[in-house]
């Protein structure tokens, strides 16, 4: 593919390995390992991409916004603008990357490509994202990093597949301000860090300084969801990404802070519309991931 790539200036111990190298686009994935909270240098792409964060948590500094990359988020990359990574905790994060060609994310974004970064995706940089998009990114993530793929076309649809259900979301529902913007923050960096543990809306509310009341109300309408649907959603994808690689059911359900194996599988259940068990099953058969 004719995708260029802008030199990157990672930080220590971390790896961006190329998964796909298509006609339609350029699959990576990311990993920062532990190493302490750091920010970067300054960087840059060069080309339009969006990125899919699975794994911890970080926080992308561009133009004016600092911007919560999580599991429970995508992100929208527009080329050339100059940007720093920080990894506000320490314990590293990881995320999928695809780098599209220019034509072809603009087909999908139903625009031209001359007004891709006008596209409300690209200028709001972020949307949550929701339970049939972490369930295909985790089988695609499965599939493409245990399994050579022999069939470029079969790769191209599920990347494909990918890209349109990451541009088939919703904004969020108001426009932040700055110190708002600062609030939600730094209530997801306290999530992310104690999600698997018991979380009290006293305590979330005290470590980032707000009343327990306004943090419920402007949460919910930041981002769509409240405060306790957002931690499911992280635990249940931290779920998704171990599962493949899980015999005990009952220790991972414990591990990522739900009370017991049922309600593991309930919740589970009711998010994907199956069991964590037949979602492990059919992951590590190494099927391509469902598209529909």
């Amino acid at each position: 593919m004719n995708t260029a790539l802008a030199s990157p200036r990672p930080f220590p111990s971390q790896e961006r390995t190329p998964l796909l190298d298509l006609s339609v686009g350029l699959v990576e994935n990311l990993m920062r390992r532990e190493g302490g909270p750091a920010r970067s240098s300054e960087d840059f792409s060069a080309d339009f991409q969006v990125c899919l964060p699975y794994a911890g948590i970080f926080v992308w500094h561009v133009g004016n916004d600092d911007v919560v990359g999580d599991a429970n988020q995508v992100l929208f990359v527009a080329g050339g603008e100059p940007y720093r990574l920080s990894d506000p905790l320490s314990a590293g994060y990881r995320e999928l990357i695809v780098t599209p060609e220019l034509s072809v994310l603009a087909e999908v974004a139903n625009t031209s490509e001359a007004y891709l970064a006008r596209h409300p995706f690209f200028r709001r940089r972020s949307r949550r994202t929701d339970p049939r998009l972490q369930s295909l990114r985790a089988r695609f993530l499965h599939w493409a990093t245990s399994t050579a793929p022999g069939d470029d076309l079969a790769a191209e649809e599920l990347m494909l597949a990918l890209l349109r259900s990451a541009l088939d979301g919703q904004l969020p529902r108001v426009e932040p301000r700055p110190s708002t913007r600062r609030l939600i923050s730094r209530t997801k960096e306290f999530l992310e860090e104690h999600a698997s543990s018991p979380i009290r809306l006293r305590d979330t509310a005290r470590a980032v300084g707000a009343s327990p009341t306004y943090l419920t109300d402007v949460f919910r309408r930041v981002e769509g969801v409240p405060l306790h649907q957002y931690v499911t959603q992280l635990r249940l994808s931290r779920a998704l990404i171990a599962l493949p690689h899980t015999d005990d059911l009952t220790a991972l359900a414990l591990d990522i802070g739900f009370s017991s194996h049922s309600h593991f599988a309930a919740t589970f259940r009711r998010a994907f519309g199956c069991t964590p068990s037949q979602f492990r099953t059919a992951t590590r058969s190494c099927r391509r991931p469902l598209v529909a």
